[in-house]
């Protein structure tokens, strides 16, 4: 059968997929964001979810960070995160996601006034519903917002560790926000505690800041997977070290050429990851914002990486495994891209 990019789009729609870098603000849909502005008139955000393309487009990325804090203020009642919660899974259900770790950053919501109990009550409500409607599995990685200092880094780690508060789908704990200005081995402390408490590391690191980001998530904060981890090909001893260790790679192709993290999608640094040895996850970021969506982060991978259906499914079965899923689930999973693609090639 002679694979074309329409036979490729076609294979990837419905492919079974994990997502392991999705925000969970960044991920509300034009629809949501003028839902969300409608409620609240006093936001500068538009209401057209028209309006919305402009205003998605970014000169910097902290033109980005701006932008996305004022949909973050969008979120101010328990209502409101259930909604965002269960319409963001929605999404993912319908591009065949069938195991998301979404990024929640609790300290921009309780500091805004929701009660915490209410907001881990609104996340986890909408986890069990998305579960049993849609049959995709979320859990949970509280991030940091860097640009908020330690105060918001203690806050998120009682947050993430009291087992009064976390919500029972937490897994892990990252640092998000800009790099630029925010050295990531100040975290150690609040990392090491949750650690202790049983969370994975998975820092974002080396976006728009040099491979010593990187470096220092992996020795301060111990990260076992890399959010991005963009600059990481300028570093030969960097690009082994992930290699050995197999310590993955969160890869947002679109996302960094929004930012501009990254000039062009042709010169972004997948091609240099995968041929390293390192094992690469694709994923989408904070899609809507970027104009994405998880499918065609995977057709931007299967031009850059030329890969077929066979590849496309390796690359599916890479999120999986990196994922913090369980065995038998992650097993599950696997088994069903296998039976998919198999089907899909037969003559």
């Amino acid at each position: 059968m002679t694979t074309t990019p329409d036979h490729l789009h076609a294979f990837i729609a419905d492919l079974p997929k994990a997502e392991l870098h999705v925000h969970h603000v960044g991920s509300a849909s034009p629809r949501i964001v003028s839902e969300l502005a409608a409620r609240h008139p006093d936001s500068k955000v538009p209401t057209d979810p028209e309006a919305l393309v402009d205003y998605f487009t970014f000169t910097d990325f902290a033109h980005f960070i701006d932008v996305y804090l004022s949909v973050v203020d969008l979120i101010r009642t328990p209502e409101d995160v259930r909604l965002l919660t269960y319409e963001v899974a929605r999404d993912l259900a319908r591009q065949q996601v069938r195991y998301a770790e979404l990024t929640i950053t609790p300290f921009s919501s309780t500091r805004r006034g929701i009660d915490e109990r209410a907001f881990m009550e609104a996340v986890e409500d909408a986890r069990k519903a998305a579960e049993s409607e849609f049959g995709t599995v979320l859990r949970w990685c509280f991030d940091i917002p860097g640009e908020a200092g330690l105060e918001a880094a203690e806050e998120t780690t009682r947050l993430a560790t009291d087992d009064r508060v976390r919500p029972e789908g937490l897994v892990s704990f990252g640092l998000g926000g800009p790099e630029i200005g925010v050295p990531r081995p100040q975290f150690k402390p609040y990392f090491d505690r949750a650690i202790a408490a049983g969370l994975h590391s998975v820092p974002h690191a080396g976006e728009t800041t040099g491979p010593e980001t990187v470096w220092d998530a992996l020795t301060h904060l111990r990260a076992e997977r890399i959010g991005h981890g963009t600059s990481s090909f300028r570093d030969p001893k960097l690009l082994a070290h992930l290699a050995e260790h197999r310590i993955p790679l969160e890869v947002c192709p679109t996302s960094n050429i929004a930012t501009r993290a990254v000039r062009t999608l042709d010169e972004h640094p997948i091609k240099e990851f995968v041929e390293a040895g390192i094992v690469v996850t694709v994923n989408s970021d904070d899609p809507p914002m970027f104009g994405t969506d998880l499918n065609s982060e995977y057709a931007v991978a299967a031009r850059l990486l030329n890969l077929d259906e066979q590849g496309l499914a390796e690359l599916a079965k890479n999120a999986v495994d990196a994922s913090f899923l369980d065995e038998p689930g992650r097993t599950r999973i696997k088994n069903e891209i296998d039976t998919y693609t198999s089907t899909w090639l037969a003559p």
